[in-house]
């Protein structure tokens, strides 16, 4: 397997390959979750674990909306919601004026470790986008942002 370097001198004397849209866009999602699975290891989560902090990082949210965002049955976000405050990680919140519903939010230490996660994902993708221009960069969370918001919109989801 060549290495990141020999990628670049290569890239540098040859056409780029292009895998086209459909295989560039699998094969980048491969990469992104094998990273992700690593993060999540090493703080001995899991990949819908690692979701789930990201969800909460900047809000509280329903089970409805958790479970719409994770796209998870309502069944499974609350197994997953209950693994998490058994780990002390989440705190369901008593939503005012409604006796049966709650919000689910990040505790003190949920919160240290989807920072401390935030850190570790965001270094690796920049090493991993480290061989790309400026503009390249800008470009691609340009065309990233325009797919997640596209198919947040077609999904009626508030990111």
């Amino acid at each position: 397997m060549a290495t990141r370097s020999t990628l670049a001198d290569q890239q540098s004397n040859d056409a780029v390959v292009d895998l086209g849209v459909v295989d560039g866009l699998v094969q980048l999602s491969f990469l992104i979750q094998s990273l992700l699975g690593r993060v999540a290891a090493r703080h001995g989560l899991s990949i819908i674990q690692l979701r789930l902090l990201g969800v909460l990082r900047d809000r509280e949210i329903g089970m409805l909306g958790l479970s719409r965002i994770l796209e998870l049955e309502k069944s499974s976000a609350t197994g997953l919601v209950d693994r998490a405050e058994r780990r002390e990680l989440v705190r369901r919140v008593p939503v005012v004026g409604n006796r049966r519903a709650v919000h689910v939010a990040l505790s003190e230490q949920g919160q240290a470790l989807a920072r401390a996660v935030h850190a570790e994902v965001a270094t690796e993708i920049t090493t991993l986008t480290a061989d790309l221009s400026a503009p390249k960069r800008d470009q691609l969370s340009r065309l990233a942002t325009t797919l997640v918001l596209g198919d947040a919109a077609a999904r009626s989801l508030r990111l």
